[in-house]
């Protein structure tokens, strides 16, 4: 935020405090229709059968009525725009959210583009200010901005999507939101392994795609080395290793979230390295573009996204992308909105609510696939699968029995994490907790 003059903050800050502390109740219910009475004839039971039917038809209508005629207005604050996979997983969302609820077009407002730093806050208080009662922001940067204006403002709802205060802060109106994206990253790493296992009985992979150990190398493009990133690729390393054992990964970041030329860059220099698998937690489609042209150009290389489906620009190097069901979330968080009922401060959820999935599979996946990536989605839908079974890894050698949580987010683990033998990811908070650096990955940067 641009500095000003002593006076002007002043005056400007209290305009701002006095525009937060005013504003609309949150939401409506949505009335029914009377059941119709009871006839004993047939041609009376026809005529309440009718009248139900019409009495449901005007129920719905009016239930639409109310999301749209509410006083709900929702604002929007993203990272980036429909160009960027992750920007646009959270677009695609609210709009099901919103058709799926009746709230009309006219009832959100959208700040695109918004960098992770005062200008969040900026955002923040100008959609209060033009009457929203609900702020979500959609990237873990814009976390303390988001919360600075949801403590300036405590009649309005705020959420700051993978972000990870909310239990810390004291707030009842600042909430965080996540879902279990590692389980829909184990399932790529399984769509991974079984590709891998595939190449290794062809023999069609050279000595450059073996480590010293005669493991398989993979990389993987990562944003930042932030739990959230770290838990990820944990978990898609774990989802590879229950299919084909003897790999091991390498670790590019690129210290952005979208850097279509750094991820690129990045995933060209793994391929370099003879890593036959290329994932991700970016949000471009650098890296799958990366291994499409060095495919093309006969080097034995698959992709593995992130977000959004990377058929269209990697049709032979794709396999699939893990991805998050956004619209789950929204329309749960509306839905409260309209109701009046309480927002979860942390909500994260996985496979058993549909908010996570992995995108079509792609023609070069290995035979068998799809009844493979079925039967492990069906025992993490049972709970018969745990991606954090600590005893399926190795930390300097030895099996953990202890991964701290940094829950106060001084960078220091504070909070034990594993209970019965499983680390419990997005449990005593929505945003992955995972950042222990297990045996076989290594971070190159």
């Amino acid at each position: 935020m641009k500095k000003f003059l002593a006076l002007m903050l002043a005056l400007c800050m209290t305009f701002s405090l006095a525009a937060c502390g005013s504003s609309d109740d949150d939401g409506g219910d949505a009335s029914s229709a009377s059941d119709a009475s009871a006839s004993s004839t047939e041609e009376e039971a026809g005529s309440d059968a009718s009248s139900e039917a019409e009495g449901e038809a005007s129920s719905s209508a009016e239930g639409e009525a109310t999301a749209a005629d509410s006083n709900l207005k929702i604002g929007i604050v993203l990272v980036g725009d429909e160009n960027e996979g992750y920007t646009y997983a959270h677009i695609e969302g609210i709009q099901e959210a919103a058709a799926s609820l009746g709230i009309s077009d006219d009832q959100i407002l959208w700040k695109y583009s918004i960098s992770e730093d005062e200008s969040c806050y900026d955002a923040c208080i100008d959609l209060v200010e033009s009457g929203c009662t609900l702020v979500i922001t959609n990237s873990y940067g814009h976390q303390p901005y988001c919360q600075q204006a949801a403590s300036e403002c405590p009649d309005v709802q705020f959420v700051a999507l993978t972000g990870d205060t909310a239990n810390q802060a004291g707030l009842d109106n600042f909430h965080n939101a996540f879902t279990c994206v590692y389980q829909s990253r184990y399932v790529s790493g399984v769509v991974a392994g079984m590709k891998i296992a595939e190449l290794v009985e062809n023999g069609e992979l050279s000595d450059d795609n073996y480590d010293a150990d005669g493991n398989v190398k993979i990389g993987y493009v990562g944003a930042y080395p932030y739990a959230e990133v770290v838990s990820g690729y944990t978990a898609f390393f774990l989802g590879v290793q229950s299919v084909y054992e003897n790999v091991s990964m390498e670790v590019q970041y690129t210290n952005s979230w979208f850097d279509l030329t750094g991820e690129y860059e990045a995933a060209k220099a793994l391929i370099s390295d003879g890593c036959v698998i290329i994932g991700q937690h970016a949000d471009s489609t650098g890296a799958p573009s990366a291994c499409q042209e060095m495919y093309e150009s006969g080097t034995t290389v698959y992709s593995v996204g992130y977000n959004i489906d990377m058929l269209s620009v990697a049709p032979d190097a794709a396999l699939t992308s893990a991805t998050n069901v956004w619209s789950v979330y929204y329309e749960y968080v509306f839905s409260c909105m309209l109701n009046g009922e309480e927002i979860a401060t942390d909500w994260a959820e996985g496979y058993d609510a549909g908010a996570v999935a992995i995108t079509a599979l792609g023609d070069s996946c290995a035979e068998g696939t799809a009844d493979k990536v079925a039967e492990v989605e069906a025992a993490l839908m049972d709970g018969s699968l745990q991606v954090f079974d600590c005893s399926t890894f190795t930390i300097d050698g030895e099996t953990p029995t202890s991964i701290l949580i940094d829950m106060d987010l001084d960078y220091v683990g504070d909070t034990e994490g594993v209970v019965d033998g499983v680390f419990q990811e997005s449990v005593l908070r929505s945003a992955p907790g995972f950042s222990a650096r297990i045996d076989g990955i290594t971070e190159l940067n």
